[in-house]
């Protein structure tokens, strides 16, 4: 039966899903967990899940936590550290192993597959820097969420915790680090496939891949007021439309545009600055076996988020490796896989007087950017030695990471460049759309509750969503950040079920 403007080739569902990546698939995940009789449809430009800003190799960072990311404890006039957007990251990490520990304990997830625990260090070796950690040090460890972290200037302690860092290096330099054994390692493009699979194996979701979204358009019913949503894509087989209460565009730094297309006037306030990033990646399994925590360190005056220099152990696709950087630059692509013409595809009259302030609000960024893009082989590898004062460059290659579109909001004080995340969902909640980048993977459950919340608000007070969310989220509905005894009951419980320890 024809509806609400809708021809009778279309297919209906109750949402579609663009962007098969770790954020639309934890959304699908989220929303089969409350309703499995819901119909879903994914759309994936690409031909497999993951292949973008989800995968590995294309994430600046994984296990997320705010334990050894110095760049989100930022140094305030008054000589004291900023601490609350650490301690918020962290209860969200938290909640995502919330999540996983309540699928693992359904039978629907092996956290084995992407999940591994890996000490989190921070390391600086500069006066400056030593004098910034132990301020950090000195706050954070009074805080539940860090009360764990270990402090130590000792040579022969830091040779244990780090001994890549330390081999080779000048006796006589001072080197300080902090250490938090229960850090992890996810591997977030395998999770988005363990979310998947499943789901496309109950019929609950289709999932198209080599599929293109053109065009977002709403219905209007027969009195005037809107309806579902049209959803317009090419894929191999031809050109289609769906229709669907909801649609949620998770596509990365392709968000934006689709945003944009969508028409609905929350997207006017926003533009997009993309960043691209490249890692040296070590060819060396010895070395990969010995380096068994993250290390990072304190990011260059202008450095974007993602750009946080680490030396990082990872599990992919099942081996560990190793990998330093990651080193910025810039491109107008805003994926990966992008066009050239997607930032001046992107300028609108509404976001061109934000981004031209923005450029000349960040004049630290766009130097970082320019010294970045000028670096020669040779001074990538040493910064690499500055971490790793033993590395030798015939050992890592250079690999191309993903790409980042970071924020650019539109305010009544002039354009911001905004770090971080943010949902943009309509008024009426039938379209969300995330954009921004880290810590984005880590934190994807808790993203995804605020799009739940905003956009199935009335569903979520229903009795069978709610005890199903109580189920899943056992601590929903408490503030872990004001009641330490729901981050320990929280923390206990992933603890057992997944098995970290420290």
């Amino acid at each position: 039966m024809q509806q609400n403007g809708s021809s009778p080739s279309e297919a209906q569902y109750d949402a579609v899903l663009v962007g098969a990546g770790i954020m639309g698939a934890t959304l699908a995940a989220l929303l089969h967990e409350l309703d499995p009789s819901l119909r879903l449809l994914m759309l994936e430009r690409l031909e497999a899940p993951a292949l973008e800003s989800s995968a590995a190799m294309n994430n600046a960072g994984t296990g997320h936590a705010a334990n050894c990311e110095l760049n989100y404890t930022p140094m305030q006039a008054d000589g004291t550290v900023a601490t609350a957007k650490a301690v918020s990251i962290n209860a969200s990490f938290e909640r995502s192993l919330e999540f996983w520990s309540s699928l693992q304990q359904k039978g629907r997830l092996d956290t084995g597959g992407f999940l591994r625990q890996a000490a989190h260090i921070s390391a600086v070796w500069t006066a400056e820097n030593i004098a910034f950690l132990r301020q950090r040090y000195g706050q954070l460890n009074e805080l539940p969420a860090f009360s764990a972290m270990r402090w130590s200037e000792d040579p022969v302690e830091l040779a244990e915790w780090m001994p890549l860092v330390m081999e080779g290096r000048n006796p006589q330099q001072p080197v300080a680090a902090t250490r938090i054994e229960r850090g992890t390692d996810v591997d977030f493009g395998a999770l988005t496939q363990a979310y998947l699979l499943p789901l496309q194996q109950s019929g609950a979701l289709e999932l198209r891949y080599g599929t293109q979204v053109q065009n977002l358009k709403r219905i209007r019913r027969s009195d005037m007021t809107e309806g579902d949503w049209r959803v317009v894509f090419k894929g191999p087989s031809g050109k289609k439309e769906v229709r669907a209460p909801f649609v949620f565009l998770g596509a990365g730094g392709g968000a934006l545009p689709l945003l944009q297309r969508s028409g609905i006037p929350e997207a006017d306030d926003f533009a997009g600055f993309p960043v691209s990033g490249l890692w040296l990646v070590c060819g060396d399994a010895s070395l990969a076996e010995r380096q068994t925590a993250k290390v990072y360190g304190k990011a260059a005056v202008g450095a974007p988020p993602m750009s946080v220099p680490h030396l990082d152990t990872r599990w992919i696709n099942g081996q560990r490796s190793l990998l330093f950087g990651p080193f910025a630059g810039f491109s107008s692509k805003f994926l990966k896989e992008g066009s050239l013409l997607d930032l001046p595809g992107s300028v609108r009259a509404t976001n061109l007087l934000p981004i031209l302030q923005v450029g000349a609000t960040n004049v630290d960024l766009v130097k970082y950017l320019i010294n970045e893009l000028r670096q020669s082989p040779e001074q990538r590898h040493a910064a690499l030695q500055e971490f790793m004062p033993t590395a030798r460059s015939g050992d890592w290659d250079l690999s191309v990471a993903g790409q980042r579109v970071q924020i650019i909001k539109r305010s009544k004080a002039g354009g911001k460049l905004q770090l971080g995340t943010e949902v943009v969902a309509a008024e009426d909640g039938s379209l969300a759309a995330l954009l921004g980048a880290s810590p984005g993977a880590s934190t994807a459950v808790t993203i995804m509750l605020e799009v739940l919340e905003r956009c199935f608000g009335e569903r979520l007070k229903s009795a069978s969503w709610s005890e199903r969310l109580k189920q899943l989220l056992p601590t929903y509905g408490s503030d872990p950040l004001q009641d330490s005894s729901v981050f320990d009951a929280m923390r206990a419980r992933s603890n057992a079920v997944l098995g970290l320890t420290g």
